[in-house]
């Protein structure tokens, strides 16, 4: 594994970025993060025989400028065409939905309600579900913010845009909103690396992914952080 470590650690500690700011993948706080994405990133530094090195953020386009700028080796991102062109992407290793909440008087019913004129839907900025809804949608208006359902509140637009786990749990504490229970889209989160590694090195990443799918590592590895079993990516077709 000296090869591969030396061209996916080459400080000879693994620098992974997490992102704190999705619930599915990562909880805790930067001192001591756990989730998914943290027991990957220790998977994959074991595997290399170097310590590992966390810095978290609260968003995923700040994982992602990690990654681009050389801060960190490796990060967690959804798999998306804006992204592609600056990183390399393992196969997913698990499978989460964007969804949208709206107020409980609204006439929108389906995610294809919700591409009209005059409706403002609040993304995350950078999130995955922001990058899809800017290539797809053709006539609603993004509003983008901190947070999706910050901007949704505080400027009282017609739709929030998130994760189902949390704008769930959103929905759930708010007597005035409900969640459009179809999902808008599927966000397959994978490992990242920068695209100058090694070929070698990629298809060692790729494997594990594989590998730790196979083996049920990912599925107790979201068990374990009060996730569903069921967000496991299928295997790779490739």
């Amino acid at each position: 594994m000296g090869d591969l470590s030396a061209d996916l650690a080459p400080t000879g500690v693994l620098r992974a970025a997490v992102n704190l700011g999705n619930p599915v993948l990562a909880h805790g706080t930067p001192d001591q993060p756990g989730g998914i994405t943290v027991d990957l990133a220790r998977e994959v530094a074991a595997r290399l025989g170097v310590p590992v090195e966390f810095t978290c953020f609260d968003a995923a386009r700040k994982s992602f400028e990690a990654l681009t700028s050389g801060a960190a080796d490796l990060s967690f991102l959804a798999i998306e065409p804006a992204r592609a062109a600056e990183v390399a992407f393992t196969p997913p290793y698990v499978v989460i939905e964007g969804v949208y909440a709206v107020p409980e008087d609204s006439p929108l019913n389906t995610p294809a309600d919700v591409d009209r004129p005059g409706v403002r839907i609040g993304v995350k900025q950078g999130s995955a579900y922001d990058l899809y809804l800017t290539r797809t949608l053709q006539q609603a208006t993004i509003v983008r913010g901190a947070d999706g359902v910050t901007a949704f509140e505080e400027q009282g637009l017609e739709v929030a845009a998130g994760i189902r786990q949390p704008m769930t749990a959103y929905a759930e504490a708010h007597p005035g909103v409900r969640l459009i229970g179809e999902r808008f889209m599927q966000i397959r989160q994978a490992v990242a690396t920068r695209p100058n590694r090694r070929p070698e090195t990629l298809a060692f990443l790729s494997g594990l992914v594989e590998e730790l799918k196979a083996t049920g590592f990912v599925a107790e590895s979201l068990r374990r952080a009060g996730q569903s079993a069921t967000l496991v990516a299928p295997p790779s077709e490739s």
